[in-house]
């Protein structure tokens, strides 16, 4: 089983801000430049990165899966198209 401590301390900051950056007052995209000092591709890159590491699913198993999920409905929307992701999560057909 993975540790936690495999993951750099910028890792386990990229996963605690995925836990609650909602609770924070500003845009989401000005919080990502300003806590980690990159840019959004970047930041995304680095997080879905990271979604593929065991430590990280042991450090915060929650945030992992919820944003694991996330990227599955983007990459099969993405991959059956706007009409066929609609009907399949109970939208309106056409």
């Amino acid at each position: 089983m993975a540790e936690t401590n495999e993951l750099t301390e910028r890792e386990r900051a990229l996963l605690d801000f995925e836990g609650n950056w909602w609770t924070l007052d500003d845009a989401k995209d000005t919080l990502i430049r300003a806590k980690f000092a990159c840019s959004l591709d970047e930041y995304y890159q680095e997080l879905n990165r990271l979604l593929d590491v065991p430590a990280a699913l042991t450090y915060d198993p929650l945030v992992v899966r919820r944003l694991v999920r996330l990227r599955d409905r983007r990459r099969r929307a993405r991959l059956e198209g706007p009409a066929e992701a609609d009907g399949a999560h109970g939208g309106p057909t056409q």
